[in-house]
């Protein structure tokens, strides 16, 4: 009987993880982030849903690509010179803070011009009051400050996550709850 709250519990802080996490969602899906072939990285990203919480995460060849987090302003004359924010690793993983704009270029010459930024517009998360966003955070500049930016290089994130952000997870954890506990 122990090892089974034991296993309720496991189950149950897995949920609850599970709650606090975002969606991933991988820039230029399977093309990655890349001035080759003809991907649309406007259209990419108007036909998503991203909400605070969630992560982007940039795939490319460090060789030829970096990812520049810049300003309205930059972002518009394709200037990565004065970046916010600057990854190299070619797996670059960027969550979203607050609600608002975030603009990524590539800063190797040629490549923005060329199609290789992107323009992600972030609504509040729909997970709950915690999430809503402050007045100060809704009046803010398109530019991000690096502190409410968190990023981590890491490998390239499994469809997993995104069960475990879809709340299957909870629903299971709460079936396994009340089926031990006899609810």
């Amino acid at each position: 009987m122990a090892a089974t709250k034991r296993t309720v519990g496991f189950v149950l802080m897995l949920a609850f993880v599970g709650v606090s996490l975002g969606a991933v969602h991988r820039v230029g899906d399977s093309t990655g982030w890349t001035s080759l072939g003809n991907i649309d990285y406007l259209k990419w990203a108007s036909s998503k849903s991203f909400h605070v919480g969630d992560s982007l995460l940039f795939a490319y060849n460090p060789q030829f690509h970096n990812v520049m987090q810049v300003t309205h302003n930059d972002y518009k004359s394709c200037n990565g010179t004065s970046a916010i924010a600057s990854y190299t690793s070619g797996s670059d993983s960027v969550t979203l803070k607050r609600p608002g704009h975030f603009y990524f270029l590539c800063g190797v010459p040629g490549h923005c011009q060329a199609g290789q930024k992107v323009d992600v517009l972030v609504k509040p998360s729909s997970k709950g009051p915690a999430a809503s966003p402050s007045p100060s955070t809704l009046g803010s500049s398109p530019a991000n400050s690096p502190s409410e930016m968190v990023s981590a290089p890491g490998p390239a994130q499994s469809s997993a996550l995104s069960l475990v952000s879809s709340g299957v997870l909870d629903l299971i954890a709460v079936c396994i709850v009340a089926f031990a506990f006899n609810f």
